[in-house]
């Protein structure tokens, strides 16, 4: 893939490979602007997180959250519970960090043992302090088309990709693959939403003919969690195509023995326009978008 500046140096489709919408170096501008901010904030933004048990990936995205928060200045807390603990002791850690001042934003890494209600999870927080964005007062917001509070992460993270690469909205046709509360369906809400101005199709499980529908779109969002589903003949010559999957699968060829892909097939680099990476595109704007939330929060606590 290569890197461009702007839609006008659009390529051949079957002479140049899809630019890299590079979530990187998009992160990597947004902290500028966030340094900027916290700076002329009057105080030291504070993120609380807590993780429950002992899940490997969840700890690596921990780490990342913390290593964002040490490059900004931000007050970071890590608070982690054995994979055992009861229900009772998430909301009691919950409870004390809503009623602790000096705390502006809550996060609970998902994934969350079996016997913990995830959905519950979300009502629980202070909504002054849900810097994931899903508590249904925020995600409320969403469908009274309101987007300057909290948002959920990672498709506030891939709007601003969009901005950040002169990728315009306002008419097309979006496709978002995968209906979930934290992604499909606030992803569809933003990119409706006045300023943004895309006509949005969500496409799900029961949906039919997914592939015909996805023929007709100028940009698709896909986020299902299916590895390398989305595949070439889906793509409509030229459409902008962001991948939010993450999936791991065996690869024997590697230390490891597994890597990383997203939902996109890599072969889509061939008749896209512009082309998330797997690792290295979504990702690093969900966390980035994370510590926009926490200095937002901080800022309307303060006010």
């Amino acid at each position: 893939m290569i890197v461009a500046r702007s839609m006008k140096d659009l390529p051949t489709r079957d002479t140049v490979s899809a630019r890299v919408l590079d979530g990187v170096a998009c992160a990597a501008s947004l902290e500028e602007i966030l340094l900027k901010d916290i700076s002329e904030l009057g105080l030291t933004p504070h993120l609380a997180v807590i993780i429950v048990g002992d899940d490997p990936a969840s700890h690596i995205y921990v780490g990342a959250k913390i290593r964002a928060c040490e490059r900004l200045g931000i007050q970071s807390t890590h608070v982690t519970l054995q994979s055992s603990a009861k229900w009772e002791e998430l909301v009691a850690e919950i409870e004390r960090m809503n009623s602790d001042d000096s705390v502006h934003g809550i996060l609970v890494q998902s994934p969350l043992p079996d016997h913990m209600d995830e959905e519950k999870l979300a009502s629980l927080i202070n909504p002054a302090k849900d810097v994931d964005g899903f508590h249904p007062q925020n995600l409320g917001r969403l469908i009274q088309g309101k987007t300057d509070g909290l948002v959920p992460c990672t498709p506030a993270g891939v709007m601003r990709m969009l901005e950040w690469a002169e990728i315009e909205t306002r008419g097309k046709r979006a496709i978002v693959l995968g209906r979930s509360h934290n992604v499909g369906m606030p992803q569809s809400l933003l990119l409706a939403a006045r300023g943004s101005d895309a006509t949005v199709t969500i496409v799900h499980s029961q949906t039919q003919d997914t592939a015909g529908i996805c023929q007709d779109a100028d940009i698709i969002i896909s986020a299902i969690g299916q590895p390398e589903i989305v595949r070439r003949e889906w793509i409509k010559p030229g459409a902008v195509i962001v991948d939010v999957g993450i999936n791991r699968i065996e690869d024997q060829s590697r230390e490891k023995g597994w890597r990383l892909v997203g939902d996109v097939h890599p072969e889509v680099e061939h008749v896209a326009s512009w082309l998330s990476p797997v690792p290295g595109g979504v990702g690093p704007m969900t966390v980035a978008m994370l510590m926009a939330n926490t200095v937002e929060a901080a800022r309307q606590q303060f006010q």
